[in-house]
């Protein structure tokens, strides 16, 4: 099998998933804000999404394990198809209850899809790609960062789709691009992708024996969940309210510009990650500096959310400065996360023991959506509570729980505990 080119076709596989992926939560948002519902019935719309890949990471890991890569990856492609073809389904004349607790299952699905798809990815990485020269950390920042530049591109897309073509024209073309993309991947996928391995763990062996693997795996899950208390619910809705005058024009406009920014801020986002390496001073570091790398990091993320929640209770009512603040607060955030995300990913890898890597990384990733579902509902119960001010300071408070699990590696890693600076 040639590494190089299995690698291109996962990356392929999974730069589809996450452009439908993208596209798929910008239609949702704004087609059910524009219907009315309050940012609590938003954040519940995407719950099930979350909370969906808690269980869907640790059976990921154990599927792989006993089925393959190929087969999990093919799986969360065809699951995301089907989520999309009910999700057009969707009518208009049902109740806000029935649509909620249609659209959370249908999400919850996608949840599935997802996770199935990014585990099989990013575990890939670690069998195909040598670690020597710092050849790990380059191509898992590579992977990771050009998923998320994709998945932006997506959140722009369903923005445009749902104002020019609407919500079930938007979610049909979506499927169907998707499905061209299955039969592609299963009919040129390089035959030997890793497949089964000959005795498994069963479900007793979930949780990582590594400790590394468990702290990481909780800096993760705040770190996921301090940027997800603003970026589902809170910022997206807020913005939308300040730049719409209420017209069917002023909220078409106001879907461009919140869908593009959300498209800007994910597309920096992983170009940062992809350039994580270069800022850190090179691929080839240490483990143990790259371990303090993600301290100090964490560390740096902090203060970020509370200066704008500041800023916020200062102006008392939107104001331009105010918006021009909050944008350039939420870029100087995403970079900071970026560096954050893109270094945790390394360390999963590099942590996790190649004969059982599969359930490592489910189990981080199950941290990691356990994050997001915890971000999801304190986004729309933040938002509804306090306003912008509580979301933000709330985001506060999950990064600083996330730089005090990090902190917790040096423990693991005594080489490493030399100023973090």
């Amino acid at each position: 099998m040639n590494p190089v080119r299995a690698y291109a076709a996962v990356t392929a596989a999974y730069w589809a998933f996450m452009l439908s992926d993208g596209a798929l939560r910008m239609l949702v948002l704004l087609h059910f804000n524009g219907l009315g519902f309050s940012p609590i019935q938003l954040a519940w719309l995407f719950l099930l999404y979350e909370a969906a890949g808690i269980v869907t990471n640790l059976a990921a890991g154990w599927l792989a394990a006993r089925f393959g890569l190929a087969a999990t990856l093919y799986a969360g492609l065809g699951i995301q198809i089907a989520a999309l073809a009910t999700l057009a389904q969707l009518d208009p004349a049902w109740s806000v209850t029935a649509s909620v607790m249609f659209v959370m299952a249908v999400q919850g699905a996608s949840g599935v899809a997802k996770d199935l798809s990014k585990m099989s990815s990013k575990s890939a990485v670690k069998v195909l790609v040598p670690a020597a020269d710092g050849g790990l950390f380059r191509w898992v920042a590579a992977l990771t960062g050009s998923k998320n530049a994709v998945k932006g591109l997506g959140f722009f897309l369903g923005a445009a789709l749902l104002a020019f073509a609407g919500f079930q024209a938007a979610v049909w073309g979506m499927a169907a691009v998707l499905a061209a993309i299955l039969a592609a991947v299963v009919l040129f996928l390089p035959a030997g992708l890793p497949g089964r391995v000959k005795a498994a763990e069963g479900w007793s062996g979930w949780r990582s024996r590594d400790s590394r693997v468990n702290r990481l795996s909780l800096a993760r899950m705040f770190l996921f969940g301090a940027r997800d208390v603003w970026f589902v619910v809170g910022i997206p809705i807020y913005f939308q309210a300040v730049l719409s005058d209420g017209t069917a024009e002023g909220r078409r406009e106001a879907f461009f510009l919140v869908g593009g920014f959300m498209a800007l801020w994910i597309i920096l986002y992983g170009a940062v990650q992809a350039a994580a390496p270069r800022i850190l001073g090179g691929a080839g570091r240490p483990e143990a500096q790259i371990t303090r790398d993600a301290v100090r990091w964490a560390g740096r993320l902090v203060p970020i959310p509370f200066v704008m929640a500041a800023a916020v209770v200062i102006a008392g009512d939107p104001a331009p400065w105010l918006t021009m603040l909050l944008v350039l607060g939420l870029l100087v955030f995403g970079f900071v996360f970026a560096v954050n995300s893109s270094v945790h990913s390394y360390l999963i890898l590099a942590f996790g023991q190649a004969q059982r890597i599969t359930r490592d990384v489910g189990f981080y990733y199950m941290a990691n959506a356990a994050g997001r579902l915890i971000g999801t509902l304190l986004s729309g119960l933040s938002y509804q509570v306090g306003g912008l001010p509580l979301c933000l300071a709330t985001a506060g408070a999950m990064a600083a729980a996330s730089w005090w699990a990090a902190r917790r590696l040096l423990i693991d890693n005594p080489e490493s505990a030399g100023p973090t600076r």
